[in-house]
């Protein structure tokens, strides 16, 4: 999972929770949050592991009927715009709403998007993921901001909060698929749909109810300084608000009425050059547009490397909701010990093996710290690259016994699975801390953007890829993600002494 935490972890602290260790040792308002990004966790990923099995299922059984090139840039589309909303979600909350507002706003927006899936249409199927889409800008950043806002700066357990909040997000994504791929695949998909509404519905309930917990953190926009500055900066949010509600409203009723004609993959084709020129654009201000030292300079450029590492990686791994989702549907058994399982629920193995062993992953760090044998970022980057791509190296082989008729065994889906959270953890965490060393910090903020921007870019590309499953044979497919991934994975390793020089080997 492409799981991050907001840049805005540092601001002052702004209700005492010095003395409160109500919620094991920590603030009771962690446990709020906690259980509010676990009900989002569980929407997301419950819906995630129905999406492209729906679209690509037959009308007759309930389905879109969509071939694997138009879902794959459907879901590709649908999982880059999530992230890409954490930018505006974040820059509201800042300017307009403040976090605590627009977690719930978020939490609203997306119970609204589920439930507009649960109804059996095409225009509200398509209305429900850009209400999920928005949704999830509000929420997903601002609920990690709020949590950094229980702790003062320099709090001990702050560390071990976000630890614990991120259990939340795994334990979400381990349930989810359980529960609404069983309900979406053996009764009724918009049941599955639905039910990722009712765990949304939960989390913001609990959200209002345990309020009172977080004091005053996040109730206000970030104060620029005087009342003046701050009702300007009010009045432009809301100008910038309403402008763009007015053309999403514009849009969604030009195509919803037949004035505009637009297909699935047009709309995907042009989000994927706005992605790139996005990209391009800000790579391009952050060199140009500033005056950096040249160690500042070097620390950029090895940013440059690491975001084209993590796009790379992120086009991977996120194919477990696409190509892997349909190779388990299609392709492996599930049956075990005699009993019948949806194929929806290998979308729960990662979680499970990211529960299990994160722990041990935290541990090995510090263990081979303390023997001065820790790798460097770009190091562990280079191995999440090999892990993944080894991953789908391993699955080449049930691909070509699904190539001859087969329905092949689980385990050949678990062992990829176990190299692919292997590979996350190695990268994903790891990603987020060098973002926080390597930026300069008077764009701290948007370095941290640049992560989720890689982390779209992967999603997009993940999705276009899985477009190619009913046109090239698995063999093949699953071979050339390998071959990319290790072969990029080395190339880095082999990069990593001369990145490690520009930086001082400090990362």
């Amino acid at each position: 999972m492409a799981e991050g935490l907001s840049a805005s972890l540092d601001r002052p602290v702004e209700v005492d929770t010095v003395g409160d260790r109500s919620f094991f040792g920590h603030p009771r308002g962690l446990s709020v949050l906690f259980f509010t990004e676990m009900w989002e966790r569980f929407s997301f990923y419950g819906m995630r592991a129905l999406l492209i099995l729906f679209m690509t299922a037959a009308p007759a059984a309930g389905g879109l009927g969509f071939d694997a090139a138009t879902a794959g840039a459907v879901y590709g589309l649908y999982t880059s715009m999530v992230y890409v909303a954490a930018l505006p979600g974040g820059w509201l909350a800042d300017r307009l709403l403040g976090p605590r507002h627009a977690v719930l706003y978020g939490g609203l927006l997306i119970c609204a998007g589920h439930f507009s899936m649960a109804v059996p249409s095409l225009t509200t199927f398509y209305l429900g993921l850009l209400l999920i889409v928005l949704g999830t800008g509000l929420l997903k950043g601002n609920v990690s901001v709020l949590v950094g806002r229980l702790y003062a700066t320099d709090d001990a357990r702050r560390d071990a909060g976000f630890s614990i909040f991120y259990m939340g997000i795994n334990l979400g994504a381990f349930i989810a698929p359980l529960v609404c791929g069983y309900l979406g695949q053996r009764i009724d998909w918009h049941l599955g749909f639905g039910a990722a509404g009712v765990g949304m519905l939960i989390g913001v309930v609990q959200y209002l109810l345990g309020g009172h917990h977080l004091g005053e953190a996040g109730l206000y926009p970030a104060d620029p300084g005087t009342p003046a500055l701050l009702a300007a900066q009010k009045r432009g949010a809301r100008r910038w608000l309403l402008g763009g509600t007015a053309a999403l409203v514009l849009a969604a009723l030009a195509v919803g009425t037949g004035v505009v004609q637009v297909s699935p993959g047009a709309v995907a084709d042009a989000a994927g050059v706005l992605l790139l020129l996005l990209t391009l654009a800000c790579f391009a201000w952050l060199f140009l547009a500033n005056r950096w030292s040249a160690d500042e300079r070097r620390r950029l450029i090895v940013v440059v490397v690491l975001f084209v590492a993590a796009s790379l990686f992120w086009s991977a791994f996120e194919q477990a909701g696409t190509t892997l989702n349909l190779f388990a549907d299609r392709n492996t058994r599930t049956t075990l010990g005699g009993l019948s399982f949806p194929s929806s629920w290998f979308q729960s193995v990662n979680s499970l093996f990211l529960i299990a062993f994160a722990p041990v992953f935290a541990w090995l760090w510090v263990w081979l710290a303390r023997r001065r044998a820790e790798p460097s970022s770009t190091a562990k980057f280079a191995v999440g690259l090999v892990l993944v791509g080894a991953g789908f190296a391993t699955l080449v082989g049930g691909a070509v016994l699904a190539e001859r008729g087969a329905m092949v065994s689980p385990n050949w889906l678990i062992l990829t699975y176990f190299l692919h959270t292997c590979g996350e953890l190695t990268l994903s965490p790891v990603g987020l801390s060098a973002m926080t060393k390597l930026s300069p910090v008077r764009i701290s903020g948007l370095i941290m953007g640049v992560w989720f921007l890689a982390t779209a870019v992967g999603n997009y590309t993940g999705g276009r890829i899985a477009g190619l499953y009913e046109a090239w044979p698995l063999p093949s497919l699953f071979g050339v993600v390998a071959a990319f991934a290790v072969g990029a994975g080395l190339v880095l390793l082999l990069l990593t002494r001369p990145l490690g020089r520009m930086v001082g080997a400090r990362h």
